[in-house]
């Protein structure tokens, strides 16, 4: 199948997965009259399976532990109902969340799932993820794993700010760690972070919400940071929603907030570097304003190793007889063409005798 999109930016043209030189014939062909072609956005933190529950407690907390602790008991039935959803269900909720909003890659801070090599409409980059030192205090990465995500100092509480220097006597402070959240680090911490050479994953709304307070500007400005958007547990929205956000609190320049869901995160994730060039994979969006001002309203196309995934209404003639096998989704208000799969309500097997390290077991 190949592809054409034209826009006022450039024309791209796409075949088997990659994208090529824009000439020749070609079987499916978007005009757009005004819009923004670029890369696929990289969420460098989510939990796929999490995101159908809604945003659970009565903040603020000392601490994600507490957090964790309180919902688990506070709304014990309604988790138990949710969490009863089949598990391919829950993990595509999760990927249209993304999709809806431009990502074409994850981070999915959890174990590994079958499902994601079995018809997926989203990629999912394998890290190696542990979920804090509170739940696995003694974990141990592969030393041949070239990086490890896990959430640090997620809280203001004593436990949360002696995190850093707890990994750091472990001996795992080092550039092959991407942490998450980083919001309890006090000076002395953020000195030591800096110079381990280590990353950072940044999801403010979640922290808002969580703790009443992000992570510290003085860490932001001196490390390579990356933007997650959490689950919808604690998170407000999609990626779109976290990169305004963050943008609001004047942190980072628009430059690095942009690199922090593209050349940056795909450094540190060891992915590849984000391109429109021909060679490059097919992982493109369209979207009607630039990427630090859009929502989900504005993703007008996204397209995933080369299959068109989600479409606005008004494109779905442009698919010709690939329309035919979408069906329509809606999403906090919004409608789109998304490409059918034939398991979307197959219940996936949770992997047997497989532990999970996760402060929130109930919602595994």
């Amino acid at each position: 199948m190949r592809i054409l999109i034209r826009t006022p930016d450039r024309d791209i043209a796409i075949e088997g997965g990659m994208l090529v030189e824009p000439s020749g014939d070609f079987d499916i062909r978007f005009d757009f009259d005004r819009g923004h072609v670029r890369p696929g956005l990289i969420n460098a933190h989510d939990h796929l399976h999490r995101n159908h529950y809604g945003r659970l407690g009565e903040p603020p907390y000392p601490d994600a532990y507490a957090w964790a602790r309180d919902v688990q008991l506070r709304y014990k039935e309604l988790i138990a109902r949710r969490h009863a959803r089949p598990r391919r269900e829950a993990l595509l909720a999760g990927a249209w969340k993304n999709l809806f909003a431009g990502v074409t890659t994850v981070v999915h801070h959890d174990r590994w799932e079958a499902d994601f090599e079995r018809d997926f409409p989203l990629r999912v980059a394998r890290i190696a993820t542990v979920d804090s030192l509170g739940t696995a205090p003694d974990f141990v990465v592969p030393a041949a794993a070239p990086r490890f995500c896990t959430h640090l100092a997620e809280g203001v509480s004593a436990a949360a700010k002696q995190e850093v220097d707890t990994l750091d006597r472990m001996g795992m402070l080092s550039p092959r760690l991407i942490a998450v959240h980083g919001v309890g680090m006090d000076r002395d911490a953020i000195a030591r972070f800096r110079a381990s050479g280590a990353a950072l994953v940044w999801c403010p709304t979640s922290n808002l919400f969580l703790l009443g307070r992000t992570a510290p500007r003085a860490l932001l400005e001196g490390v390579d940071v990356l933007l997650g958007s959490d689950s919808l547990l604690s998170g407000d929205g999609d990626l779109l929603d976290e990169m305004r956000v963050a943008r609001s609190l004047g942190f980072l320049s628009d430059e690095r907030l942009t690199d922090a869901v593209g050349a940056t995160a795909a450094r540190r994730l060891g992915l590849a570097a984000p391109s429109l060039d021909p060679g490059a994979a097919a992982d493109i969006i369209v979207l009607t304003k630039p990427p630090l001002e859009a929502r989900a309203e504005d993703v007008v196309l996204v397209i995933v190793d080369g299959i068109p995934r989600v479409a606005r209404l008004d494109l779905v003639p442009a698919l010709g007889t690939l329309a035919i096998a979408g069906r329509i989704r809606r999403r906090a208000g919004i409608s789109r063409w998304t490409a059918a799969w034939a398991a979307d309500s197959t219940p996936a097997t949770p992997p047997r005798g497989e532990k999970t390290l996760s402060t929130m077991g109930i919602f595994q």
